[in-house]
């Protein structure tokens, strides 16, 4: 698969997981504080066709906050989808590997 049918794969998937997001909590119109939590239950076993990998649920929310952050601080003007994908894709080999490793502080 192509680097960009990866982006544009997964941020169809991520589309998705927003208007299931918006459904499951329609009765806030889709607010939810802990929104990583439950995209990263819907996305996990998911995500891996798009990187290569089966990230944890951990990784994953990890990478969406930090796309989140990135997002709000560049006042990036495309579509949330396309940006998150970009940035999921582009983290390389260690983004969302799970590794053996412990982490050093």
């Amino acid at each position: 698969m192509t680097d960009e049918g990866r982006v544009s794969g997964l941020a169809e998937l991520l589309m998705e997981t927003g208007h299931s997001h918006h459904e499951a909590f329609l009765a806030t119109d889709g607010a939810d504080p802990e929104w990583p939590l439950w995209y990263s239950q819907y996305l996990q076993g998911k995500v891996d066709s798009f990187l290569d990998v089966n990230p944890t649920r951990s990784k994953i929310i990890q990478c969406l906050l930090n796309a989140d952050e990135a997002r709000s601080s560049r006042g990036a003007d495309q579509p949330w989808t396309t940006f998150y994908a970009e940035f999921m894709t582009s983290l390389g080999e260690d983004g969302l590997h799970n590794s053996d490793k412990p982490t050093q502080s």
